[in-house]
């Protein structure tokens, strides 16, 4: 018997639909993103101005979807789940990581990666300012001989930035010369701000050859 799309949302708690995105994403609570606790607190940083922490992200209802998902992380069907379901639910062969909150762990982002490889067909893009996680996983992976591609190359794992008008990952926190983006008051490439706020024919997040830099709000 096939499993029905209601039954495989119950088990990580469904896809979001951010109006922006020109598809699908996965959020958490940004409450448990662990340097964006950190940095929530530090004046002039993008997560002190975090938006998943307010508006329509702070209803009860989204709150409580946003649990389930993380709760869901640690089910062992999680990859197989996603994979059936993203399948199923997104045409637009893109896909967007944490519209809110970030990477819990090594073994989170291994799990990305399992997604991505076996749906070859969808682009998918992971914005992170977890960068020790991201750092840990390809030293890990090298070292166990793997191929020298640290991700397929359906998935773009972006490191944010940590200061609004701030200055990009440098290379001790970039060693590995990974995509990077930021928020700025001027020189940003985004083009959201001048078409409603949404991202129409432009996929520059999913392109792991260049900058973004975001219009500061």
């Amino acid at each position: 018997m096939t499993i029905t799309i209601k039954e495989l949302e119950s088990k990580v708690g469904g896809l979001s639909k951010p109006s922006k995105m020109p598809c699908h994403g996965y959020s958490i609570p940004a409450s448990r993103c662990h340097v964006g606790q950190k940095m929530r607190n530090v004046k002039g940083s993008i997560c002190s101005v975090c938006y998943a922490l307010k508006g329509r992200y702070a209803f009860k209802q989204i709150q409580n979807a946003l649990e389930k998902r993380f709760q869901s992380l640690f089910r062992s069907d999680w990859v197989d789940t996603m994979v059936e379901l993203i399948k199923r639910k997104e045409k637009s062969g893109f896909f967007r990581w944490h519209d809110s909150g970030d990477l819990q762990s090594i073994e989170h982002l291994q799990n990305i990666v399992k997604v991505a490889k076996l749906l070859p067909n969808v682009k998918f893009w992971l914005p992170t300012r977890e960068y020790n996680i991201v750092a840990r996983y390809i030293r890990q992976n090298t070292s166990m001989g793997f191929n020298k591609r640290p991700f397929p190359e359906n998935l773009t794992v972006r490191l944010s930035g940590l200061m609004l008008d701030g200055k990009a990952p440098n290379a001790r926190q970039n060693p590995f010369g990974l995509p990077t983006s930021g928020a700025v008051a001027v020189g940003y490439n985004c083009p959201a701000d001048k078409q409603g706020n949404k991202c129409l024919d432009c996929r520059l997040c999913w392109d792991s050859t260049v900058h973004v830099n975001y219009k500061k709000h």
